[in-house]
């Protein structure tokens, strides 16, 4: 079982480097050359919410500093707006611009695109399903030992 476990942490790791390639061949095709792909997926996961920086961090499972400097560097490129909150003036609230909506509309169509490759994987939904089964077990033992010290 060790052996086992240690593969699929190796896995995961691997899997998600190739999958900001795919991402970055993308943008490449696009020939988007003023955001990388982890800002592409920030961007992505963003949609047409509008959040705080901290929010996004919480909900995208990003590291802080670096949500933090993907966030300016895409208000520079026009890909995010930001404004103050009205309610709290100390926080900055995000959302796509125009340009960013343009490029979260060709994501969509692009992971669309990947979902029709699945067959010719030979990834069906119950193996997809069995996955990210297995995938929720991990994450809520990894969770429990970052907040407990300890596992399930």
């Amino acid at each position: 079982m060790s052996q086992t476990y240690y593969e699929a942490i190796l896995l995961i790791e691997r899997l998600h480097r190739h999958f900001l390639e795919v991402v970055k061949l993308d943008l490449d095709e696009r020939g988007v050359q003023d955001i990388n792909n982890v800002q592409a997926l920030v961007l992505y996961n963003l949609g047409h919410d509008e959040m705080t920086v901290g929010e996004l961090t919480a909900r995208g499972y990003y590291l802080g500093s670096n949500v933090s400097y993907n966030v300016k560097s895409m208000v520079e490129a026009g890909y995010l707006e930001q404004a103050r909150s009205p309610h709290d003036r100390r926080s900055v609230r995000v959302k796509l611009s125009e340009k960013g909506l343009a490029l979260h509309t060709q994501l969509v169509a692009f992971f669309e695109k990947q979902r029709h490759m699945l067959p010719e994987a030979r990834l069906g939904e119950e193996e997809l399903g069995a996955m990210l089964a297995a995938m929720h077990k991990l994450e809520k033992m990894w969770t429990s030992i970052i907040n407990y010290g300890r596992g399930v």
